[in-house]
Formats: structure tokens, C-alpha cells, sequence
């Protein structure tokens, strides 16, 4: 798989990311059949500041976010909540699927505001962001329905819990 990625906050390196990024690519991959050896992903590992700079330039809103994601195609279903068209092979035989960015501050304090493991969160905006470059979206109810459910089911394959359930226990 050809998983480019780039650290820019060192607080990444010792989160694990390189490893559980991987993981969480190559566990979308496998739930769609798709080759990972041929698949291109860049994945940028970024502090607030910049992926708030990002945020603003292409999505006019100035504000930092968790994960970012820029698909090298417009997979997008023609329908709400629809099937998005499956990536082909380019002229090289590859599979290039686009760029994530992802914010350290920001999945941090998410884990932290719902008490779970930074690995665990960050395996899960992984995968959010590798279903966006897939042509996932959740703007319409139907979208995200179909999001979140293929989030849970991947997710689940890792071992991990259901990230929109909230445990009230604690």
C-alpha cells in the first residue's frame, strides 16, 4: 500500500500514528475488496493552526477540524445515500484515492471530551477520511447513515466500539 505519510507536529510519532493509520487504511480496504498494493493515499499528521489554514482554503471556514479529506475523484453517489462508484486503476495500474489531513489538538480533545483512547479516535477519523476519498459523505441524513454504518462495521473489524454510542455509564 502506498500510505505517504507526513508528520508535521512530532506529537503524531509518539500517538503511533504510522502504524495505526495503517491499520485503519488497510481495514477499509479490505471492506471494499480493493487491492492495497495498487491504492495511493497521502495522509498530512498536522497541528490546529494548520489544518485551520487548510480548513479556510478550501472550505472557507476558518476554523480547525478534526480531519480533512481531498479525493483525487469525484466518486460521489448521483443519489442521497446512494452507492458511490468504485475507484478504478489509473493508466499505471495504481489506484490513486487522495489526501487527509488530520489535527492534533483537535483529536485529542475529542477523545478526551468522550473518554477514549486517542489510538482509538484517531483510527476512526482514518477511516471517516479514507470513506470521504471513497466518495462517502454525510451532508444528507441518508449519507450519513451509510457513513456512520460503514464507520461501526469497519471500526468493528478492528475491535474497536461503535464511535456514536455514548457510554453513560461513566
Amino acid at each position: 500500500m502506498a500510505l505517504e505519510i507526513t508528520i508535521e507536529d512530532s506529537r503524531w510519532q509518539e500517538a503511533g500514528l504510522d502504524r495505526l493509520a495503517s491499520q485503519a487504511v488497510l481495514a477499509v480496504l479490505a471492506h471494499f475488496e480493493l487491492d492495497p498494493e495498487a491504492c495511493e493515499i497521502a495522509l498530512l499528521a498536522c497541528d490546529d493552526a494548520q489544518i485551520c489554514a487548510l480548513n479556510d482554503e478550501f472550505r472557507d471556514k476558518p476554523t480547525a477540524t478534526n480531519v480533512l479529506s481531498w479525493p483525487a475523484e469525484d466518486l460521489a453517489a448521483a443519489e442521497p445515500g446512494g452507492q458511490p462508484r468504485r475507484p478504478e486503476t489509473d493508466y499505471t495500474g495504481e489506484i490513486p484515492l487522495g489526501d487527509i489531513a488530520i489535527a492534533y489538538e483537535t483529536c485529542q480533545r475529542e477523545a478526551d471530551a468522550a473518554k477514549k483512547p486517542l489510538a482509538d479516535h484517531l483510527r476512526h477519523l482514518v477511516v471517516h477520511g479514507v470513506l470521504h476519498l471513497l466518495g462517502y459523505d454525510h451532508i444528507s441524513d441518508l449519507d450519513a447513515t451509510v457513513m456512520e454504518g460503514l464507520e461501526v462495521k469497519i471500526l468493528g473489524n478492528l475491535g474497536l466500539d461503535d464511535p456514536y454510542t455514548v457510554d453513560d455509564r461513566l
